[in-house]
C-alpha cells in the first residue's frame, strides 16, 4: 500500500492536531510545585490520557511515581504475532523563563509567520501530538494498528527527578516491546529526517562558599576582607580553559563525532549567536556538541544588580551542569567535577560542595530491523534518505530502557529541530515538521510489522 492515503489523512487531522496542542499548552506543566501549582500537570496528565483512550487504546491509567509526579500509561495489543512497539513522551515542561521575552504568552498557543509559538508545543507537547497524529491517521486508513502498542507519557523529565525511571526498575514487566520510539529529539535541520543515535548524558553539582560571618561596608572592609562572591566567580572560571573547553580535571576532551557534520554557519544561525561573537571550544561543531564534555552554570545566587547594597558578600552560591559524552561513566565525571571545584576554591574559603542530579549518556544500535524500517518510512515521507545526529541533551530514561530490555531496538525521533528554541523563550514548532514526523511515524509502524511479518 502506498503512503497517499495515508499522508491525505494526516494532512487533514492536522486542524484537530493544532486544536489538540492549543489545549495542552495551556497546561501550565512545569513539575515544580515551587513555580506552578502541581494541579497544572494533574490536568495535564488527564488530559493526555483521554485523548489516548479516544483512540482505542486499553488500560489507561496514571500511574504515581516515586517523585510525586504522575506518568500516563495505554496499551492495546496487537494482531495475532505482531510486534509491540511502546512510544514515549513528556507532557511536563521547562518553566516560561522570563516571560517578557516571549512575543505571545507562553503558555498559549500562537501561530505567527507559519509556526506555532507556546511553551512546550515542541518539547514536548509537540511529539505527544505526533503519536496521536499516527494513531488516529492510521485507525482512519486502515482500521486499526498493525502492532500492539504501549504508549508512556512522562510527568518529570525536565526536572530529571527520575520518578519514571524508578517505577520502571520496580515494575520491569510495563514497559516491555520489541521496539521503543522516544519522541523526544527531533531532525538536524527542517526537512532533513533524522534518527538521534547517540545523547550526552548529565552530572550536575551545586557550590556554595562562605567567607564572613555576615555582609560588610564594601567602602570600610573592600580590598582586605574576602569576598565569597569574587571566589566563586574564580571557581567558575576555573571550569574552561583560554579556548572555552572544558577543563574539568581528569575528563578527556579530544573525542571526534563520526556522523553528519554541523556547519559553524548553520550552528550561528541556528544558535542565533550574535555578529562578532565568537563561538566557544575547539574541534568541529558537532566534536563540541556530541562528543565531548561541556560545563555550564546554570544559576548564581547572589545580590541583583537593581537592590545590591555596597557590600562585600559572605556567601554566594551556583549550581553546575556537565554534559558528558558516550564512553564516559557518568558517576566518574560527576566525582570530577566535584573534586575540580573542591580544589578551586581560593583563599581558604569555606565551600560545600552537593551532588544533584545525573543520568548516563547513551549511544543506539543503529543496524537493527526497526531502524531500516525507519529509514524507510522517513524516505518516503520527507523524500530524501534519513541521517543520524548526535544530541547534546540528555534522557536518562534511556539507559534505563536499555538496562532493562537489552533486545528491544531504541529509536529517538521527533518534531524539535533547531529552530524550535526549546528550553528558550518563544519556543515553536513547524506545523510542516509535525505533519511530516506524524507520517513518518505511521508509515513505520506498518513498515515494522510487515517487516517482522515476513
Amino acid at each position: 500500500m502506498t503512503q497517499q492515503p495515508l499522508a491525505a489523512a494526516v494532512r487533514e487531522l492536522m486542524p484537530r492536531a493544532k486544536a489538540d496542542l492549543t489545549d495542552l499548552v495551556a497546561f501550565a506543566s512545569v513539575a515544580d510545585p515551587r513555580q506552578f501549582p502541581v494541579e497544572e500537570c494533574h490536568k495535564a496528565a488527564r488530559w493526555v490520557a483521554d485523548a489516548f483512550a479516544a483512540e482505542g487504546l486499553t488500560g489507561v491509567r496514571l500511574l504515581d511515581t516515586p517523585d510525586g509526579t504522575q506518568s500516563v500509561y495505554a496499551e492495546l495489543p496487537g494482531p495475532a504475532g505482531a510486534p509491540t512497539v511502546l512510544l514515549y513522551s513528556h507532557y511536563d515542561v521547562q518553566p516560561p523563563l522570563d516571560e517578557s521575552g516571549w512575543h505571545s504568552p507562553a503558555f498559549e498557543l500562537t501561530e505567527r509567520d507559519g509556526r506555532w509559538y507556546g511553551r512546550g508545543a515542541a518539547d514536548c507537547k509537540g511529539n505527544i501530538l505526533m503519536h496521536l497524529t499516527a494513531l488516529r491517521a492510521l485507525r482512519q486508513v486502515d482500521g486499526g494498528y498493525p502492532v500492539g502498542l504501549k504508549v508512556i507519557v512522562e510527568g518529570s523529565e525536565e526536572q530529571g527527578t527520575g520518578g519514571l525511571e524508578r517505577y520502571a526498575e520496580a515494575h520491569p514487566e510495563l514497559l516491555t516491546a520489541d521496539v521503543i520510539v522516544i519522541g523526544d529529539t527531533g531532525n538536524f535541520a527542517p526537512g532533513l529526517p533524522t534518527v538521534t543515535a547517540s545523547l550526552r548524558g548529565i552530572a550536575e553539582a551545586s557550590i556554595s562558599i562562605t567567607t564572613l560571618a555576615g555582609n560588610l561596608h564594601s567602602g570600610a572592609f573592600g580590598g582586605a576582607a574576602p569576598d565569597a562572591l569574587q571566589s566563586l566567580v574564580k571557581v567558575l572560571a576555573s571550569l574552561h580553559d583560554e579556548n572555552g573547553d572544558c577543563a574539568v580535571a581528569g575528563l578527556t576532551t579530544d573525542q571526534t563525532w563520526q556522523g553528519v557534520e554541523y556547519s559553524e554557519e548553520q550552528f550561528r544561525a541556528d544558535a542565533k549567536v550574535l555578529d562578532g561573537v565568537a563561538l566557544t571550544g575547539t574541534g568541529t561543531v558537532a566534536d563540541r556538541l556530541w562528543a565531548r564534555p561541556a560545563v555550564t552554570v546554570l544559576g548564581i545566587d547572589c545580590p541583583p544588580v537593581v537592590g545590591g547594597a555596597s557590600s562585600v558578600q559572605s556567601a554566594a552560591k551556583a549550581r553546575v551542569s556537565l554534559r558528558v559524552p558516550p564512553g564516559t561513566e557518568v558517576k566518574a565525571a560527576q566525582d570530577a567535577l566535584v573534586a575540580h571545584l573542591e580544589a578551586a576554591v581560593p583563599l581558604g574559603a569555606h565551600a560545600v560542595v552537593e551532588r544533584l542530579g545525573s543520568g548516563s549518556p547513551f549511544s543506539a544500535n543503529t543496524t537493527g530491523p526497526a531502524y531500516a524500517a525507519m529509514a524507510e518510512a522517513m524516505q518516503e515521507s520527507f523524500g530524501t534518505p534519513m541521517v543520524a545526529s548526535g544530541e547534546g541533551g540528555s534522557i536518562p530514561l534511556c539507559n534505563t530502557l536499555r538496562t532493562l530490555y537489552p533486545e528491544a531496538e531504541i529509536i529517538l525521533i521527533g518534531v524539535e529541530d533547531p529552530t524550535t528554541q526549546i528550553h528558550a523563550v518563544n519556543e515553536s514548532v513547524d506545523p510542516q515538521e509535525l505533519e511530516k514526523m506524524s507520517l513518518t511515524e505511521a508509515l513505520f509502524l506498518r513498515n515494522y510489522a510487515a517487516a517482522k511479518a515476513l
